[in-house]
């Protein structure tokens, strides 16, 4: 194995116990940092400091990722246009905020014979949300409920949150003061 002390230096192909008797001279703990390598190589190091340096790096990444979570709204085929248009507003919401949004759409007793129903409902998510949403997941039938996932368009800090469709707002705040023409 190849050996480098603690100052950096390669003191080249040592035995094992020659290395350990080395490094315990010196005050140190024989380390092997290349185990992949072509004789492995070791390093003199105390162990504790090494365990502890590599802990804090495997925690600072772990402090930067972005964790990207599935949210999902759940629909049927008949979801009245008042809750189809609260349901967008929280999909919106949720592309906004960088994570991914899981349309599924249950069907209760004999609405299974009517897929179609459910893809329309599908098609008209997919349809309203074109401008800030990516299919991640094609639509799929797993057994009695149909869904798809719904991704943020672009990447990173550069992902484009979603603006507000004044119309879906409008729309909303009719249903909610009582407005019974945007209700049909």
């Amino acid at each position: 194995m190849t050996v480098i002390d603690d100052l950096g230096v390669n003191l080249g192909h040592l035995s094992v116990p020659e290395a350990v008797a080395m490094a315990n001279a010196r005050g140190f703990d024989l380390v092997e940092v290349g185990a992949g390598e072509k004789p492995p190589v070791c390093r003199f190091m105390d162990y504790g400091k090494f365990k502890y340096r590599k802990n804090k790096k495997a925690h600072e990444a772990k402090r930067n990722q972005k964790i990207i979570k599935i949210k999902e709204v759940k629909i049927t085929p008949r979801t009245s246009e008042h809750d189809y248009l609260f349901k967008l507003a929280h999909t919106q919401r949720f592309i906004g905020e960088g994570n991914k949004a899981k349309i599924t759409v249950f069907f209760k007793g004999r609405q299974i014979d009517h897929k179609e129903l459910g893809m329309i409902m599908l098609n008209r998510f997919m349809e309203d949300t074109k401008e800030y949403a990516v299919i991640g997941h094609p639509p799929t039938l797993e057994g009695r409920a149909m869904s798809m996932i719904l991704e943020p368009k672009g990447k990173g800090k550069h992902a484009t949150a979603p603006v507000p469709d004044t119309a879906v707002q409008a729309a909303m705040e009719k249903i909610i003061k009582g407005d019974k023409d945007a209700q049909n």
